[in-house]
């Protein structure tokens, strides 16, 4: 099992002073930042592009920035976010027509690659690629809004995603985005997850860095 790895969203964040914010949330303890790209086409919802992870960049953030493309088609904004200074690009397989192309795309770019998985979606694509990728996300709850109910049903499938990573050999994360809390990131851990994206469970508690201590405490308890 990898290091655990918290990954605030900052959907969640209070944009009109969203470098601070950042800032704050690195400060606090958090080990990524993570970037939720809607497009108002693949998912019903508009959020932000590359610019912004520029100008993240270019305020100074150097965290690694965790980049996921609720967007189709995929390919064509994936070298924008590469050179906006994405460190991880993930994205959905049903907005790629060759998912293996688009992993390889990503690789190009120099980021490492994801594929998410939606909380109905089966795992049958990670019988082709996983071997490929750098890191699996699922879905905990249905994309395109934050401040959504963890889906329980995903614990089984982080069970099972984390039993084909083992036995793949290969240091491949296991992401979990979607409803994550302090009361529910211990059960989320013991599935087999080890990187934790939260939006309002920490931007909307007025102090990140105990409630990220908080996350990182229940996890510990059970790894």
């Amino acid at each position: 099992m990898q290091s655990t790895v918290i990954a605030p969203s900052i959907l969640s964040a209070d944009f009109a002073r969203l470098g601070e914010e950042v800032d704050n949330v690195v400060a606090a303890g958090a080990d990524w930042v993570h970037f939720d790209v809607m497009d108002n086409h693949y998912v019903p919802n508009l959020t932000i592009g590359p610019l912004v992870c520029e100008a993240l960049r270019k305020h100074g953030v150097t965290a690694p920035i965790d980049v996921h493309l609720m967007v189709e088609p995929v390919d064509r904004i994936i070298p924008d976010f590469a050179r906006a200074g994405a460190t991880d690009i993930s994205f959905h397989p049903e907005a790629s027509r060759h998912v293996h192309r688009t992993i390889q795309l990503i690789r190009a770019q120099g980021c490492r690659a994801g594929l998410v998985l939606n909380p109905a979606t089966p795992l049958d694509v990670l019988d082709y690629v996983l071997e490929d990728l750098d890191m699996v996300l699922l879905m905990s709850v249905n994309p395109g809004f934050g401040g959504q109910s963890f889906i329980d049903a995903t614990l089984r499938k982080i069970e099972q995603v984390r039993a084909r990573i083992d036995a793949s050999g290969k240091a491949i994360r296991l992401e979990v985005d979607g409803g994550v809390k302090p009361d529910n990131i211990a059960a989320i851990a013991k599935a087999g997850a080890d990187t934790f994206v939260a939006g309002s469970a920490i931007f909307g508690h007025a102090d990140y860095r105990a409630v990220i201590a908080q996350m990182r405490e229940a996890v510990s308890s059970v790894r």
